[in-house]
Formats: structure tokens, C-alpha cells, sequence
């Protein structure tokens, strides 16, 4: 599992889309070649280049359902310079493979070329994601590949609508109050005594689309359970119960530069001048910055999710007692799933 799924920090919240993030190095990698091309592998750990492409040919479409109850859109474009030439093959890849659309734009005119971007973006995520692109960051740019993710959902298991002030513990000396929200229904739950956690699956309507948060049974075993991702993302011993949920409301957002993690995880030669990128564009070219703005908020009728990525080249309950209990009155980490796809995942920390 790429690296990139962990929290920088262990004292802020975290908020990061996977799926944007390995998106947008998959454009890139299609016309990456030699050395540049194998650390996409080797340092992110991403698929075969085929595998890669079959399973977004297939999985693309399926990211433009859009009902009442459950939105979820995903949108490539590549900003190419006016004066700058990719070459046909790559632009056809683009477009066929990664259902992006591409646009010519005078990145010497920064303000208006930015300003172009990020309304884009902003049409995309439903004007969640805002001032991605600064027009300072576009100077000696040839070419910026968006990837733009926006997903809107109402609990398949509505939370009582009314919130209460509830404690909640940020370390095992501290605490402070938020905004609990209430539910009792049957859901997908397991324990993991491996992991010193609990899971619990709650679904949204209208699509293959689930919230799963990971309990630490101790206040502080946050941190143990992100040194173990691997083993937290695996499947676990589910169990159809009913279950007392008690679950924050949240907020976030995160501005993210992916440049130094990326650089760490072996994904170095890209952002060098000994960057091999002929399979874009006959001009060395090199990646400037990968950047990422995400947000997230989680109410009692449902979550709103956004993120982009961008890189610059150059029913009612029954009436049963509950006798299993989820009450995340500590941190917890979470993460938002289609199918084996994981769109977006975050730890909540305080409140």
C-alpha cells in the first residue's frame, strides 16, 4: 500500500483522496519512459502500466452515477500551453483511456490561466475545492494534468437528526466537546483483537458506496492502528448486527503538497531535469509540484466529499436493544469505498 494513505502527522486531522492521487500518476506515468517509468512502480507502487489502463477503462464510467441520494463524479483535463505540443499518441491515450479532456491556454497569462483552472475545478466539486491552481505556480509551466473528484451521499441508515454535546477524548489527559450524532440499526461490524479495533461499515443509498470507521479500543491506539494499514484495509470478519453508533459530525479540509512524499517514496527522477517524459511531448520536460485540496463533511443526513489533484509539468430502526456499542469518543481513522476502489480517507483526531 502506497505510503501516501498515511497521515503526515500524528497531531492534525488528515484528509487524502488515494484515488485522485493515483490517477493523476497514472496520466503521467503513460508517458513516462526508461528509469522514469520504473519508479512509478518500484516508489508508488502503482499496477502495470496495462492493468492499470483495462481497469479505468472499465471503472471511469461507473464514476458519473448521479441520482438524489448519491453523487459521484470524477473529471480529468490537461492544460496544455498554447505554444507547447504533446504529441497525438499521448493525447489520444488521455482522452480514450482517462476520459480526459484537454484545452490550449497561455500560461504566460498566469491570473487568467489560473482563474481558467480553477473554475473548472470549482464546477467539478461543486464548489467545494477553491483556488487550487496560484497563479504564481504557472510560470514556466508547459503543461498541468487535473484530476477532480467530487462525491455526495445520504446515509443508507439516516442518524437522528438532532445532535448532542458529547465529550470526546483527544489523548487520555484531554478532552472536548462535540457535536455527537445518534444511531441504532443493523450494520456490517467486526472486531479485530489483532488490530485492538473495531470496524464498522455504514452504507450510502443509491450505489456500492460505504463509509468504514476504524475504532481503537484505547483513547491513544490511533497511532498503532496507522502503523498497520495494511492490516486495517484488509477485509475483516464482518458480522450483520445491530448496533448503538455514536459518531461525530466533522469538517475538513486539506491542502496538501505531495512533491516531498512522493520524492521520499522513490518517485525522485520526475520532478529532475533527468526526467524522461518523452512519451508526452518531443521537449524535455520535468514535474514542477503535485498538489492536493481535499474536503470532507460528515452530517447527520450524509457526507459531501471533494478532492483535486493537480500536477504541473513543467429507513426507520428496529425496535431491538442493542447489544454491540460504536461510540468514537477518541480518534478514528476512516475511509470511503466503491467496490476495492478507496476514494478518499482521513483520521479524525479532535473536533
Amino acid at each position: 500500500m502506497p505510503s501516501y494513505y498515511l497521515p503526515f502527522s500524528q497531531s492534525t486531522e488528515y484528509l487524502i483522496s488515494p484515488f485522485s492521487v493515483e490517477v493523476i500518476l497514472a496520466l503521467t506515468r503513460a508517458g513516462a519512459k526508461g528509469k522514469t517509468a520504473s519508479e512509478f512502480s518500484t516508489g508508488v507502487d502503482l499496477p502495470s502500466e496495462e492493468v492499470t489502463e483495462e481497469a479505468l477503462k472499465l471503472f471511469l464510467p461507473l464514476l458519473k452515477s448521479s441520482n438524489e441520494n448519491l453523487r459521484l463524479t470524477t473529471a480529468n483535463k490537461l492544460y496544455i500551453n498554447s505554444n507547447f505540443s504533446i504529441l497525438d499518441s499521448y493525447k489520444k491515450l488521455a482522452v480514450s483511456t482517462y476520459d480526459a479532456a484537454t484545452e490550449n491556454v497561455d500560461f504566460t497569462k498566469t491570473t487568467e490561466t489560473a482563474n481558467r483552472i480553477n473554475q473548472w475545478v470549482e464546477e467539478r466539486t461543486n464548489n467545494k475545492i477553491q483556488n487550487l491552481v496560484k497563479p504564481e505556480s504557472l510560470d514556466d509551466v508547459q503543461l498541468v494534468l487535473i484530476n477532480a473528484l467530487h462525491f455526495k451521499g445520504k446515509w443508507s441508515n439516516p442518524f437522528v437528526p438532532s445532535v448532542t454535546k458529547s465529550d470526546f477524548y483527544v489523548s487520555a489527559t484531554e478532552r472536548t466537546t462535540v457535536d455527537m450524532m445518534f444511531t441504532e440499526d443493523t450494520f456490517k461490524y467486526a472486531e479485530s483483537a489483532d488490530l485492538d479495533a473495531k470496524f464498522i461499515e455504514l452504507p450510502y443509498e443509491g450505489g456500492n458506496v460505504s463509509m468504514t470507521v476504524v475504532l481503537p479500543n484505547k483513547v491513544e491506539g490511533l497511532a498503532a492502528l496507522e502503523r498497520n494499514l495494511q492490516a486495517v484495509f484488509q477485509p475483516q470478519n464482518y458480522q450483520e448486527l445491530y448496533v448503538s453508533v455514536k459518531l461525530p459530525t466533522f469538517l475538513t479540509e486539506t491542502e496538501l503538497n505531495l512533491t516531498p512524499l512522493l520524492k521520499n517514496l522513490g518517485l525522485a527522477t520526475i520532478f529532475s531535469e533527468s526526467a524522461d517524459l518523452s512519451g508526452i511531448a518531443s521537449e524535455p520536460l520535468m514535474v514542477s509540484e503535485v498538489l492536493q485540496k481535499a474536503f470532507i463533511n460528515v452530517t447527520t443526513t450524509g457526507t459531501e466529499a471533494a478532492a483535486t489533484t493537480a500536477l504541473h509539468i513543467e429507513v426507520e430502526s428496529l425496535p431491538l436493544p442493542a447489544e454491540y456499542f460504536f461510540i468514537a469518543d477518541r480518534p478514528f481513522f476512516y475511509y470511503i469505498r466503491t467496490g476495492d476502489v478507496v476514494l478518499v480517507t482521513g483520521r479524525v483526531s479532535s473536533n
